[in-house]
């Protein structure tokens, strides 16, 4: 039997309630159904910054998943901090660890939601703190239908490794986020905008796989999703 292609997952954490009286971590089914469906093995990887290093030689790809809370704006070096932020500190220590280590080491990082925020401030870019307040006639990003039906359309850019993937224009996708990158980080490309000009996914060439979006492909409402997840698992498998 081949080494299957491990891909992790970071976790979201909760605070003592709902599931346990103890502080516990959470992710979605779908995150990992997806993974596997695109012909990866997925592990989670729990918030230990310190051990990012040595998680970083357990895989071969990295997921950075979203969640509802949001980068502290202190770190991409905002001077003030809009009253909608939440922040979960020991998540993001984690998060930008490995992903900084994933990114020197050329190891493949997909960034999802609030995933490619972050992503984007490893890449030294800055975010939207608060959509409705900082962009004119927005859409619904925070959509009122489920998460599983599409939100809104996103047009993707011409000659980016995105559309290369989906092999498509535009298609539609689900939005759960009151945040957005604001400005990309150096060598950073724009591969996906939003009707209403919010940025909706970002690439960083010359890597084996380095993708941001600002949707939830591992719900897969559509083709275009299952190619990303596909071409997200084949870089860390090599191909």
């Amino acid at each position: 039997m081949s080494r299957p292609v491990i891909i992790g997952l970071t976790l979201d954490s909760e605070k003592p309630g709902g599931y346990s009286k103890f502080p516990w971590y959470a992710i979605r089914e779908n995150y990992c159904g997806a993974v596997v469906r695109a012909g990866g093995l997925p592990i989670l990887l729990p918030h230990e910054p310190e051990q990012a290093a040595r998680y970083l030689e357990l895989i071969d790809g990295l997921i950075v998943t979203g969640g509802a809370f949001d980068v502290d704006p202190a770190l991409f070096g905002a001077e003030s901090r809009h009253d909608s932020v939440t922040t979960k500190d020991r998540r993001t220590a984690f998060e930008l660890a490995i992903t900084r280590a994933a990114l020197a080491a050329d190891k493949p990082v997909l960034g999802i939601c609030g995933g490619q925020q972050l992503l984007n401030v490893a890449l030294g870019g800055t975010l939207v703190q608060h959509i409705p307040d900082e962009i004119a006639d927005p859409l619904a990003h925070e959509q009122p239908n489920p998460r599983n039906e599409p939100g809104h359309d996103v047009t993707i850019t011409p000659g980016t490794i995105l559309h290369d993937i989906v092999a498509t224009a535009r298609f539609a996708v689900n939005s759960a986020h009151h945040q957005a990158v604001k400005t990309v980080g150096p060598g950073v490309v724009v591969d996906a905008v939003a009707p209403d000009g919010v940025i909706e996914g970002i690439e960083l060439p010359g890597r084996r796989f380095c993708i941001g979006v600002q949707w939830h492909p591992e719900f897969e409402i559509g083709p275009a999703d299952e190619a990303l997840m596909r071409a997200f698992v084949a870089a860390a498998q090599g191909r």
